[in-house]
């Protein structure tokens, strides 16, 4: 664990050694911009469109997933887990993201934890806590890691 904890980091430290310090003004603007993400990603879950939701994530191979059934590595094997563990409206409920602390590291990293919730009145809720390593790829935030529990 404290490997892959490490391995996950390491980009994240190399984006923070290599930049100067965020100014106020790119740091509030980094908290909108993945703030606005999250809405965004929300948004698409609660109407739902899996595929929406995923356009969050970094589509590359090197996007890790790790939840109650391990590590996912890849945008299209996470896309095909969140369909298979949530393959109708019921099942996906409504998403709710609570308790958010986003913080930039560098002008292209940062990291998100927060708490998820989903309503779902026939199925029963689900819930827990997050925490998300986004990055500024190509002038777009996106999420690179994603540990939800």
């Amino acid at each position: 664990m404290k490997r892959l904890l490490l391995l996950l980091a390491l980009p994240l430290l190399s984006a923070c050694s290599s930049s100067q310090p965020l100014s106020a003004a790119a740091s509030a603007e980094a908290r909108r911009d993945i703030a606005q993400l999250l809405q965004t990603q929300t948004a698409a879950w609660n109407r739902g469109d899996i595929a929406g939701f995923m356009q969050g994530y970094w589509q590359n191979d090197s996007l890790v997933f790790i939840g109650k059934s391990g590590l996912t590595y890849g945008w299209q094997p996470t896309l095909t887990n969140y369909q298979r563990s949530y393959p109708n409206a019921a099942a996906m409920g409504q998403l709710d993201f609570s308790n958010l602390r986003i913080q930039p590291l560098s002008p292209n990293a940062a990291h998100v934890i927060g708490r998820w919730h989903l309503a779902r009145p026939t199925q029963g809720d689900l819930q827990g806590h997050f925490l998300l390593v986004c990055r500024r790829i190509a002038g777009k935030w996106v999420v690179v890691a994603d540990h939800s529990s």
